[in-house]
């Protein structure tokens, strides 16, 4: 991936990395268009930083996929480029069938809304000389955070459709990328003050030296995440697995 001059569509961009990636993105030369369900908080970031485009869509609602994409590919006919951030992650208790309707948010949000947001937008993307899709799943896509299976079995699906997505798509002008990051100082299941979560500024500064230095590569892993994503090939991942029991 070139990091610079494109037009970027970034849906779920309105806090947290989605946001910070926006806005590193915007500053490295690219036109960056984020999404959000939040009218009055994507005026306001629209508002505080000039040149950054907006559109209206909640990735859980497959007619806003589809009114939302439709407009960006008007409005910007130059979009190359789409980072697929809109995730939630919420605690489920399996004793119960109480955790259900969680879980079937979090399906929606995370694993069919990327799938929908690609079915939507490839076909613009493919017309491009060159395009890219960056996908974005978790170092518990490797390892689950049992607290959350929902959350860690979405991301390990996302890792999985991003592998069969990269060869079907090597025949067109689309490149793959795959963003797994650990756990960062978010506001994502309240981690903003954990001590052993990766400060933001610091994965975005490793994040965006990646994508400068490594433009053929296909997993973005900063240092961080190779505790989860390498934990199986390493023998470690029943350890890991019960290390992340202990949380959440």
């Amino acid at each position: 991936m070139n990091i610079t001059g494109n037009t970027i569509f970034i849906p779920g961009a309105t806090s947290g990395l989605g946001l910070g990636l926006a806005l590193r993105f915007q500053a490295a030369g690219n036109h960056v268009i984020i999404g959000g369900r939040r009218t009055e908080l994507l005026d306001r970031i629209v508002e505080e930083n000039p040149g950054i485009g907006a559109v209206q869509i909640d990735t859980a609602d497959a007619s806003s996929i589809e009114r939302a994409t439709q407009q960006v590919v008007a409005e910007h006919p130059g979009l190359d480029t789409v980072i697929l951030m809109a995730g939630i992650m919420e605690p489920e208790d399996l004793h119960t069938a109480d955790f259900l309707e969680t879980a079937e948010r979090t399906i929606a949000t995370n694993l069919l809304g990327p799938i929908r947001l690609i079915a939507a937008l490839v076909p613009h993307l493919a017309s491009r000389p060159s395009a890219t899709i960056m996908t974005v799943s978790s170092g518990l896509a490797f390892v689950p955070l049992p607290a959350t299976p929902s959350y860690s079995a979405t991301k390990a699906a996302i890792h999985s459709f991003s592998q069969s997505l990269r060869v079907q798509l090597a025949d067109t002008s689309i490149q793959v990328l795959e963003l797994a990051p650990p756990a960062v100082a978010t506001s994502l299941m309240g981690q903003e003050d954990d001590p052993n979560a990766m400060p933001v500024d610091e994965f975005l500064d490793e994040t965006m030296s990646i994508l400068a230095s490594q433009p053929d590569a296909r997993e973005i892993l900063v240092s961080r995440v190779g505790f989860l994503r390498f934990a199986e090939r390493e023998g470690r991942f029943d350890d890991v697995l019960d290390l992340l029991s202990r949380h959440g």
